[in-house]
């Protein structure tokens, strides 16, 4: 039998707020002593009352929206009681049937192994909030507890079931994390456990899907799940949704199938899930709603929130008003620096084609050609291996915009420009000086041109004799040795004319 898989995801992402989810204390986990960030109101102690922070508020907002979720008009906060020995309440004040947003969708684009892409929408239940617990920290046969990390403001993401395979959530998260990043709420690095990930999963059989809408799977019966706890890298959670199906598969092949929904954690260094406990219902977590903690009205807040530019806009304006390759607009898109410093670049190279009578328009293709090419191929392999980031980055982007005209109007050839690339890496210096400080600017002299090929071809007989016998290859030999002979400065392509001149 064939067997579907049906895969949501339930997402938490640390908010970047100043302060915690609903007291004062600040709101930092990193390089903080122990049980520092603390109060009364964070430690649940009697009497202490909560207050919402109102940057984490706004965030949920921005997430919500760029999600494409309709934010209610009114929200709530709700105890969802469950005990825990690192939740210092009892309970946690989170959020139950008034979320910020809810009934969204988000767009990704997913390439399959055999290398084709297909675009495929994912829908969105909702976009809560709610604090985090504190952390249990195993030490000497003993369990200790942190509350720095204590109502810290989370927003739970929580998606329908619409993945069907391990590359389809691997890829939502990656572009989901993007898009936080854009957003600025959060770093959302999930080895810092800032974007933490809960996979459900469960199988279908194919014969169940008869006469079905197998996107939505309206009027379906889905079989109990299994979740997939606290997975904490892309690579874990396409690892552990491989295992999973292999798993629930051997159980349907047998003839037992899951039949209650249970929980599971992910092992790294066996690559198998393991079983933790059945998972609790809505009644078992007895939701009311938090006495301490007044309806909030959102309709306003919504309507002023402004969304930056997001990922899949940039992708699309990168290709419209600029052309570059898709290679390329990916690589400015994940990182936003780079893709800042590739527009500053073509804008002052575009400033100086217009003030020499020329149109960028005119010399479109070539240009993104060379500054994408440039940008990311010859300048990022020298970043990465100086282990510069575009911020440390000496080369200005007038600088480089100079660089490519040097390239573009062929003041300088391909070689010369990497070795004038480096020293511009190292001192930022104006390209036009160090070209012509250096002497690596192209001779492109007739009467130098015409000296050099002589003295090659002097140099070289046997060669001579084997390109006149008819062996052609000997040309790129001949090239070269006159390259050599200039240190790379001369223009090659004058350099093969004369050699062909004189080898008739």
């Amino acid at each position: 039998m064939e067997y579907m898989p049906v895969i949501g995801l339930e997402i938490h992402v640390q908010l970047k707020t100043n302060s915690k989810m609903f007291c004062g204390c600040a709101n930092r986990l990193e390089d903080v002593r122990i049980n520092t960030d603390i109060c009364p109101v964070c430690t649940g102690q009697p009497g202490s009352l909560p207050v919402p922070n109102l940057q984490a508020v706004q965030y949920a907002i921005k997430g919500s929206l760029a999600l494409n979720c309709e934010i209610n008009a009114q929200s709530k906060f709700d105890r969802k009681n469950y005990f825990y020995p690192d939740l210092p309440k009892g309970y946690q004040i989170s959020q139950f049937d008034q979320p910020i947003g809810e009934h969204g969708s988000f767009s990704i684009t997913v390439q399959h192994a055999d290398g084709h892409t297909y675009d495929k929408t994912v829908g969105i239940t909702r976009l809560h909030l709610e604090e985090d617990a504190a952390k249990l920290l195993h030490r000497n046969g003993m369990s200790l507890v942190d509350y720095n990390r204590a109502s810290t403001p989370l927003a739970e993401i929580v998606t329908e079931p619409d993945m069907r395979s391990a590359e389809e959530a691997k890829k939502f998260l990656q572009e989901l994390q993007m898009m936080i990043r854009y957003l600025g709420i959060s770093d959302a690095d999930m080895e810092k456990g800032q974007m933490r990930c809960d996979v459900n999963i469960s199988l279908l059989p194919e014969e169940a899907l008869k006469d079905k809408d197998e996107v939505t799977l309206k009027d379906v019966e889905l079989h109990p799940k299994t979740e997939i706890k606290n997975v904490n890298s892309f690579r874990s959670v396409e690892r552990a949704i491989h295992h999973e199906i292999a798993r629930q598969t051997a159980l349907w092949d047998q003839g037992s199938p899951p039949d209650v929904t249970t929980t599971r954690g992910w092992d790294d260094t066996k690559q198998i899930t393991t079983e933790q406990r059945t998972k609790e219902s809505m009644g078992d977590y007895r939701y009311f709603p938090e006495p301490d903690i007044p309806p909030m009205n959102l309709a306003g807040m919504a309507q002023k929130t402004r969304l930056p530019e997001l990922p899949a806009d940039r992708r699309a304006r990168f290709k419209k008003e600029y052309g570059f390759a898709d290679e390329d607009i990916e690589l400015f898109v994940q990182n936003k620096a780079l893709g800042n410093y590739a527009e500053q670049v073509y804008s002052d190279f575009g400033a100086w084609l217009n003030s020499t009578g020329r149109s960028v328009d005119d010399h479109k293709e070539q240009a993104t050609k060379l500054i994408g090419g440039w940008i990311t191929n010859k300048l990022m392999a020298r970043m990465m291996d100086k282990k510069v980031s575009v911020a440390q980055l000496k080369i200005t982007g007038e600088n480089f915009a100079e660089f490519v005209t040097l390239i573009f109007d062929k003041k300088i050839n391909s070689t010369n420009a990497q070795k004038l690339l480096d020293m511009m890496i190292e001192t930022g210096a104006d390209p036009s000086h160090l070209m012509e400080e250096h002497g690596l600017g192209q001779v492109s002299d007739g009467g130098l041109i015409t000296e050099v090929v002589e003295k090659v071809i002097t140099a070289y007989p046997k060669q001579v004799d084997e390109y006149r016998g008819g062996k052609e290859t000997v040309m790129k030999f001949l090239v070269g040795m006159c390259m050599k002979e200039t240190e790379g400065s001369a223009d090659p392509k004058l350099v093969q004319e004369e050699l062909l001149k004189q080898l008739k």
